[in-house]
């Protein structure tokens, strides 16, 4: 069996670990907000945002930041359940 790129229990490593907290971006806690109230809506739930998160291509893994990998995370499940369509949240962004 094949570990994926999140699955990092019992791989050693020498990198230290940043424990410094830090303030939230506001981006980050609109993340957090629109996270909760899918999953308090049912749109999404607990399992199917982890699956989210762990089916981002290793590459994109290790660049993105903690809630990038679940605006990720949302965007597959929105995709998926056809709430959203794809390239639709870059189309609005113009990126």
């Amino acid at each position: 069996m094949t570990r994926g790129v999140h699955d990092r229990g019992g791989v050693p490593t020498d990198a230290p670990i940043d424990r410094t907290e830090h303030e939230l971006a506001g981006w980050e806690v609109l993340t957090d907000a629109l996270a909760n109230a899918l999953e308090d809506a049912g749109v999404v739930n607990v399992d199917e945002f982890r699956r989210g998160i762990e089916s981002m291509p290793p590459d994109e893994y290790e660049r993105a930041a903690y809630y990038e990998r679940w605006l990720f995370s949302i965007e597959t499940n929105l995709v998926e359940k056809g709430i959203l369509r794809a390239g639709e949240v870059d189309a609005r962004l113009g990126t």
